[in-house]
């Protein structure tokens, strides 16, 4: 199994970058935020994950160990395939999911794009038990109000993680209230 890849970003495409690793282009499928920071022509280190097919080798590269970690438990999700689950690491974070699953909050990931409200409560059952709350610390907990806010800036147009990233950085002090979390959240990303 290919668990690494060090090489220079050849070629960004949409969905992956092609990875030149001694004369040979290696195309790597990664998380939409990964791919936004990566270069042309600069060297690249990815932790992967080989999926093997019948009709299919697909390279999935990750900026650390904690997302291939993530995408590889969220395989093991009955009716979650790669791609739905790149796309979730795309649209949210692993703390958002480990909140979400700790705090057992389907609805939360049934935003993400692709992922319904069946297969959401899917995920959150079967990580139960084998996801922890980070090292750094407990996960925040998120009130109902902190769904809206979150849901309120999607709504906008801003993506699943910068309403998250604009919730979660929100002083601890600030009032349980929506509207001012949504001022507050706004101003942020401004």
């Amino acid at each position: 199994m290919i668990s690494r890849i060090e090489g220079i970003a050849a070629e960004i495409e949409n969905d992956g970058v092609i990875v030149m690793v001694g004369g040979l282009g290696l195309k790597v499928f990664t998380p939409q935020p990964l791919l936004n920071e990566i270069e042309a022509g600069k060297p690249i280190a990815l932790h992967t994950h080989l999926i093997v097919k019948e009709d299919l080798l697909a390279l999935y590269g990750f900026k650390n160990e904690d997302e291939l970690n993530m995408f590889a438990l969220l395989l093991g999700v009955s009716g979650v395939g790669p791609k739905l689950a790149l796309s979730i690491l795309s649209n949210t974070s692993t703390d958002a999911i480990r909140r979400a699953v700790v705090q057992e909050q389907p609805d939360f990931l049934a935003r993400i794009p692709g992922l319904g409200k069946k297969t959401a409560q899917k995920v959150v059952l079967h990580l139960q038990g084998k996801i922890t709350e980070p090292a750094g610390g407990g996960i925040a907990d998120l009130h109902n109000s902190d769904y809206e806010v979150v849901e309120a800036l999607t709504a906008l147009g801003y993506s699943i993680v910068q309403a998250q990233t604009a919730v979660q950085s929100l002083p601890k002090n600030t009032p349980d209230d929506v509207e001012e979390k949504l001022r507050l959240a706004l101003q942020s990303l401004a």
